[in-house]
């Protein structure tokens, strides 16, 4: 994610602004970033992407749209591009609180009840797509998470 959305949004931003800023945002990474970079054939890894919004948003939207993970699927479809592969590291919701506390980097998602939302939001995507989505423990050292990445992203074709 680039760093307007993360200047635009407040605490006090209406659910439905935020949505649309991050699908903006990712939007834009697409077309300035991922898209050249495909065209070049180059291999493309990014941190928090579409299944980003829609485990986020799909929270942050319910009991403001019906069914709020179906409209962002629609908002984000024909022009997003679906990930040959997620990693999806989880962790508990209270872990993953107290992590960005110590970094003194937090804003309105640190809430673990809100995070256990997401995570199971995550894990339904999760569910729904099983051979895409590659699942880690987080909870594991990073040079651990990075090593299992790694042995993943090389046992792939072309590379």
């Amino acid at each position: 994610m680039g760093g307007p959305v993360r200047t635009a949004i407040s605490r006090e931003s209406h659910p439905l602004t935020e949505a649309l800023l991050f699908a903006a945002d990712h939007a834009e990474h697409l077309a300035t970033v991922v898209r050249p970079a495909l065209q070049e054939g180059r291999l493309v890894i990014s941190d928090r992407y579409t299944d980003s919004r829609y485990a986020y948003q799909g929270v942050t939207l319910r009991g403001v749209l019906e069914n709020p993970l179906e409209w962002l699927k629609a908002l984000h479809s024909g022009w997003t591009i679906v990930p040959d592969m997620t990693f999806l590291m989880t962790i508990p919701p209270e872990t993953a609180v107290e992590r960005r506390r110590a970094t003194g980097k937090t804003d309105h998602f640190e809430d673990p009840v809100f995070l256990k939302e997401v995570q199971d939001g995550y894990l339904h995507l999760a569910l729904e797509d099983p051979v895409r989505f590659v699942m880690l423990d987080g909870l594991l050292p990073r040079d651990t998470l990075a090593q299992g990445v790694e042995k993943v992203i090389r046992g792939l074709p072309g590379q």
